[in-house]
């Protein structure tokens, strides 16, 4: 039986901007208080897990330790079967210290040229408590990849993802369309069932 989060005020273990909007949209409806670790001058631990699973966990134990508020965090990316599953769990990495996932998008078409554009967006949520407790739901969205980028929407590699069943990319996508097909919100829907008892 999962552990249930009961009106705490919760702490999002980010401080990536576009990750901390769409998590606080998703949180939104069950009326729970959010702080970001930043604003809480709580800095991100090193991402030392060699799956999505392991890297969220982590993430969410050290910000619920240095909190004292139970802590959410997601660890996601970009998988490429045809890159034999790269990014992968190094998305971030791709795009570099200053965060320039444009670079990271034309290593991506570079390495891919020629090759089966199927890929993957991939997340996982865990929810940590003080006391080391921790839950951790994946969540997955398929697709396929498109060049040049397209869209102003959206963060990180955004712009040349197609989900199954769309023509647009999720950088073109309103937020709340992106919400309702987005890997992110699979992984959320499984947390809220089991921890924030279900939908709104």
């Amino acid at each position: 039986m999962a552990r249930r989060l009961a009106g705490e005020k919760l702490a999002i273990a980010t401080h990536n901007p576009g990750k901390l909007v769409e998590i606080r949209d998703l949180l939104a409806p069950f009326g729970i208080a959010t702080a970001g670790a930043a604003a809480l001058g709580v800095p991100e631990p090193e991402e030392t897990g060699s799956t999505f699973a392991e890297n969220a966990a982590l993430k969410a134990r050290a910000v619920a330790a240095a909190s004292g508020l139970p802590a959410l965090a997601d660890d996601s990316g970009l998988v490429v079967p045809a890159l034999d599953g790269a990014p992968g769990i190094y998305s971030a990495r791709w795009a570099g210290p200053g965060r320039d996932f444009a670079a990271a998008m034309r290593r991506v078409e570079r390495e891919l040229a020629g090759r089966d554009p199927s890929a993957s967006f991939v997340a996982a949520l865990a929810l940590a408590w003080p006391d080391g407790h921790a839950e951790c739901f994946p969540g997955e969205v398929r697709g396929r990849l498109v060049f040049p980028p397209r869209g102003e929407l959206g963060f990180g590699y955004d712009p040349i993802f197609v989900p199954l069943g769309a023509m647009e990319t999720f950088g073109e996508m309103e937020p709340q369309k992106k919400h309702a097909m987005s890997h992110r919100a699979d992984a959320f829907r499984k947390l809220a069932a089991a921890c924030l008892g279900g939908a709104p």
